[in-house]
């Protein structure tokens, strides 16, 4: 957890509940730290663009969190900088609640899950819709060959992210990450069927083998 994301996340209710339950004192170390926003690394970007999905949390006027899923191909969450994330938003159900919560209340929160490695990243920031995104834009963020109809695009400005720990994440995949496995699967069996072929001939060589050392054995005595 980077010192940033403590600052935002402990608020004095949340620390009052650390101190009851005894993990105040860890966690306070890790709130002494510059009070700046978090830029994203190379193992952070890494692991956004290789998500198909996401979960997108923000708030209502009334108070109340709405959280959304976000899906498309991998990599459709760009990292634009170390400090800004970006996506086309497809049309949905046109609902537009995240949208609309948008408007009175910037803040995000983000959920990324790799589900086969049991690794989660959270990130919190504000965002920004933009219904008449620049072509440039437009186009970086489209995924091609991906059949949906953009909306908008949305910038997150990255405030802080937290990797989580793995307890009680239950692996999870793909069709493909499945195909994948069973095509590794089934060329470890190829192999090993061929090998298993061959063991044959070699128990007959080793036999000839056996047969000529016995054979020179006798003569040399």
């Amino acid at each position: 957890m980077t010192s940033r994301y403590a600052q935002l996340a402990f608020t004095p209710a949340v620390r009052a509940r650390q101190q009851h339950h005894g993990s105040r004192t860890a966690y306070a170390r890790i709130e002494q730290g510059p009070a700046r926003a978090d830029r994203l690394g190379d193992d952070e970007v890494g692991f956004i663009t290789a998500r198909d999905s996401f979960y997108l949390a923000s708030t209502g006027e009334s108070g109340w969190p709405y959280v959304q899923h976000r899906g498309g191909p991998p990599g459709f969450l760009r990292a634009v900088d170390a400090t800004t994330l970006a996506f086309a938003d497809f049309r949905g159900n046109r609902q537009y609640i995240t949208t609309g919560n948008l408007q009175g209340n910037d803040r995000v929160a983000l959920l990324l899950m790799d589900y086969p490695q049991r690794i989660r990243l959270k990130i919190l920031g504000t965002a920004v819709t933009d219904d008449n995104p620049g072509p440039a834009l437009l186009r970086a963020l489209t995924p091609a060959d991906y059949r949906a109809v953009v909306e908008r695009v949305v910038l997150i400005t990255v405030e802080a992210y937290d990797w989580n720990c793995p307890q009680h994440i239950t692996p999870r995949y793909t069709p493909q990450e499945i195909e994948d496995d069973h095509a590794d699967l089934c060329r470890r069996l190829a192999e090993l069927q061929r090998q298993n072929a061959a063991l044959p001939r070699l128990n007959e060589r080793l036999a000839e083998l056996e047969a000529e050392n016995t054979a020179l054995r006798a003569a040399v005595q």
